[in-house]
């Protein structure tokens, strides 16, 4: 389906008023679409509604598409980021239209007499074929999954084979399939979605975990922080760290994600992280430890202190054996106990430029959000080209 030219004109002309009136439609998008469709809440995550992330996320999608209508090829990585999400949350084309259906009657809703049956009718064309693209991405990245050796569609049972505390905040889960079949590879730096029921959840909880070890064939590992206390604290970060242990059974959807290790290049790799978001970086440097990649390898963590600093003694001894392996480790805060890291207070790249700003050399980080926005500004400093630089934020994405 091609979007007409008056279609294109009225959409794009809109893109200013969903700028301003964006989060207003999306809360009102939610709010109805929930409470007429409940069973929806078993695939959205509750706790990103409640701070507000989903809807801003979701509103700056809407913007984007209509700020783009007339070259949708610009957000062709956006739609295959999106895309991966929604195919961890098992998105079925059947949900599109109940999204539809109440997006457009939120966007009537708040922009009231100013959303003319005209204005109507050409975002209800825009968002079908919005909703087509989709549903086609989507399609391609089930098929995949379920054509891969040891693939399946939808979800599967695994059983949790290792529960491992790697630091104060963080533990490992390694799984094994219930069936005892292999498991599809996966590129290093995706992530699998892990779908659990509180006893204290009237609803099915879906999470995104990323792998945090080197495929191999047999087991995934996640490897989660406890994440907040009290009114703030994580529910499933907190699940998995107080009630799922050996033996007990989850189900998890196929490996997903457009973040990952390019293996087909031989220039050096910078393997950025902050606290958790190493998860990622572990499963690409232990990837080309593995593979015996020749290629020069710098790996850079930020943590508070040691105590929750996960997987220290791993890469130490990587470092130490491999001699294209070299690492750098700040502390935010360190202790009298610590030892072992370069730097102590906020990290500071710079202070290590000469190492790691290398020709051709690809940036990979992940940690919260203003860690990374510190790199990518670090990096756009030093005149890194943009295709050089890649980074996944956890939770609903956000340009840093």
């Amino acid at each position: 389906m091609i979007l007409s030219e008056k279609t294109i004109q009225i959409v794009k002309s809109t893109a200013p008023v969903l700028a301003e009136h964006g989060e207003a439609i999306t809360q009102h998008f939610y709010q109805q679409m929930f409470s007429q469709n409940p069973e929806l809440l078993d695939i959205f995550n509750a706790t990103n509604q409640k701070t507000g992330r989903q809807q801003h996320a979701l509103a700056a999608a809407v913007y984007g598409y209509a700020a783009h209508i007339d070259d949708l090829g610009a957000l062709s990585a956006a739609v295959q980021r999106i895309a991966h999400k929604h195919a961890s949350f098992n998105i079925l084309p059947e949900h599109y239209p109940i999204v539809g259906k109440h997006l457009l009657e939120a966007v009537a809703h708040v922009l009231g007499d100013a959303a003319t049956d005209e204005i109507v009718e050409a975002w209800t064309e825009a968002y079908g074929v919005l909703a087509n693209i989709f549903i086609e991405v989507e399609e391609g990245i089930y098929r995949e999954s379920e054509t891969a050796n040891g693939g399946w569609r939808g979800t599967r049972e695994f059983h949790i084979a290792e529960k491992t505390k790697e630091s104060e905040l963080i533990t490992s889960f390694v799984m094994e399939p219930v069936d005892g079949q292999p498991v599809p590879d996966f590129q290093p730096g995706q992530y699998i979605g892990i779908y659990l029921q509180p006893e204290s959840s009237a609803n099915r909880c879906i999470r995104q975990y990323s792998l945090s070890d080197a495929p191999n064939g047999q087991t995934y590992r996640i490897s989660v922080k406890r994440e907040g206390s009290g009114d703030t604290q994580g529910l499933i970060s907190h699940y998995l760290h107080n009630n799922v242990n050996v033996g007990d059974v989850v189900e998890l959807s196929p490996p997903s994600g457009d973040f990952y290790l390019d293996q087909r290049v031989e220039s050096p790799v910078v393997l950025i992280s902050g606290g958790v978001g190493q998860t990622p970086m572990l499963s690409m440097l232990n990837t080309l430890i593995g593979k015996r990649s020749t290629r020069q390898i710098h790996y850079v963590h930020s943590a508070i202190n040691s105590q929750v600093h996960g997987f220290a003694d791993h890469v130490h001894h990587l470092a130490e054996k491999h001699d294209n392996l070299s690492q750098t480790l700040f502390y935010d805060a360190p202790t009298e106990q610590c030892t072992g890291y370069d730097y102590s207070g906020p990290t500071d790249l710079n202070l290590i430029r000469d190492q790691i700003d290398l020709p051709d050399a690809h940036f990979y980080f992940c940690g919260p959000l203003g860690y990374m926005s510190m790199v990518s500004e670090t990096l756009k400093g030093w005149n890194v080209p943009v295709e050089r630089i890649h980074f996944e934020v956890f939770g609903p994405h956000k340009e840093i």
